[in-house]
């Protein structure tokens, strides 16, 4: 069977959307010929945001997962390791002096994250499984994009080595970017390592076209090497758990809800459903930003809000599955049509109505509109909002199943397969 070393931070026990990508996919490689050597972080010097003991049982049991310790340099910011901030600061803003004088040593001192302090240790082990096991094909996924500067020293020092450099999110146009205030020479040092990961992969994977063209802008003749490998759902997550119609009327919310998602829309448009006298509860499952829940409260009566904390993957499903219509909401920012967040293609499996507001013309929009699986609304679109949650019924059933099936990571995990054989 062919060898394949899978570089990535995120792992079980973390929690949160960076971690089902590639956890899923390497369940499904050994099915096409290929095994996955996993290669992470161990647990006890991570700084995951989240952690998520219920995913760890789900990985066939003759997996090699291979852990090296690190530096924690987020030690530097947060004592209690179970407040380890996301990848950018970006669920909370805190604008204090204090606030801003950690995102500025962030963004000048940790380049390209200080996610970094596992890389040597990683370099090392990795160099050892590549001699020791004849790999001859490495992943490194990203963010953290610290991870892609592993990939490219074990280029340097095996360049025989076929080595593919997976980037679910954009690196320096990421949306929360200007929030670390990086100085003109922290931005040359952070582009440098960009462009070096961009050139010296032998492919590059993006999750969507806009993000393909973006990065495309930024080398030309990248496009020519750069496929296009989407997110999206495990079938085994939807097979437990048969979809349910909730008594009141629910829209759910399922996932991280940062000062960057604006709630002003749903809030609005339903506060003309409590004007008329309309029931219904909004869900957020998930970590809900100060800012967000201050503006959610402050709108909408308590009776009609269920806000919890950070909840299992297997339990946010459970929640998607047990609701009317699931929201997804876009980051509002410049380069927001590029973003197609992990939890969209777990929407389309549930077969529930998707009410995404953020920008019609984006790669989230052409998705559901692909599967006709619900509607995207301009953020501030009160009267089209308010119009899809009165007539719910008629979006209900209608998904194109033969179009969602194909966001299932079985037949994405081909898609990598095939890149696979080619090189």
């Amino acid at each position: 069977m062919n060898k394949v070393l899978i570089i990535t931070y995120y792992w079980p026990p973390s929690g949160g959307a960076g971690v089902q990508r590639w956890f899923s996919f390497s369940k499904h490689l050994p099915e096409f010929g290929w095994e996955p050597i996993i290669l992470t972080i161990d647990p006890e010097f991570a700084a995951y945001p989240v952690t998520d003991f219920s995913l760890s049982s789900g990985l066939p049991p003759n997996t090699r997962v291979f852990t090296t310790r690190a530096t924690d340099y987020f030690r530097i910011y947060k004592k209690d390791k179970s407040k380890i901030p996301t990848a950018g600061f970006a669920n909370s803003v805190n604008n204090t002096l204090k606030g801003k004088l950690l995102r500025f040593i962030r963004g000048n001192f940790f380049i390209p994250d200080p996610r970094k302090g596992w890389n040597r240790y990683a370099y090392k082990k990795a160099c050892e499984l590549i001699v020791n096991e004849g790999i001859k094909h490495i992943i490194t996924t990203s963010p953290p994009h610290s991870t892609q500067l592993i990939g490219l020293k074990l280029k340097n020092r095996f360049p025989q080595i076929k080595w593919i450099a997976d980037l679910r999110d954009p690196w320096t146009d990421i949306y929360y970017y200007k929030q670390f205030y990086p100085t003109l020479f922290s931005k040359l040092i952070d582009s440098g390592y960009e462009r070096s990961v961009l050139i010296n992969a032998d492919r590059i994977i993006t999750v969507g076209d806009s993000l393909k063209k973006a990065f495309s802008l930024k080398v030309p003749g990248i496009e020519n090497k750069t496929d296009i490998i989407s997110n999206g759902y495990d079938d085994e997550d939807f097979k437990e758990t048969a979809p349910g119609n909730p008594f009141r009327f629910t829209i759910t919310y399922a996932g991280t809800l940062s000062d960057m998602y604006p709630v002003e829309g749903i809030v609005d448009a339903l506060k003309r459903f409590t004007s008329e006298g309309m029931d219904f509860t909004l869900r957020f499952a998930g970590t809900v930003s100060g800012k967000a829940r201050s503006h959610i409260l402050s709108g909408l009566p308590a009776r009609s809000l269920e806000i919890l904390d950070y909840v299992a993957h297997n339990e946010a499903v459970n929640y998607m599955l047990n609701s009317s219509v699931l929201l997804l909401i876009i980051p509002s920012h410049s380069s927001n049509k590029s973003i197609i967040t992990g939890k969209l293609f777990e929407y389309l499996a549930s077969g529930k109505p998707i009410l995404c507001i953020g920008p019609v013309d984006g790669d989230a929009a052409a998705i559901i509109e692909k599967c006709r699986s619900g509607i995207t609304c301009g953020y501030n679109d009160l009267d089209k909002i308010s119009e899809f949650l009165k007539n719910i019924k008629s979006y209900s059933g209608q998904s194109d199943i033969s179009a969602v099936k194909e966001y299932s990571r079985l037949s994405l995990t081909r898609k990598i397969v095939d890149l696979l054989n080619k090189l």
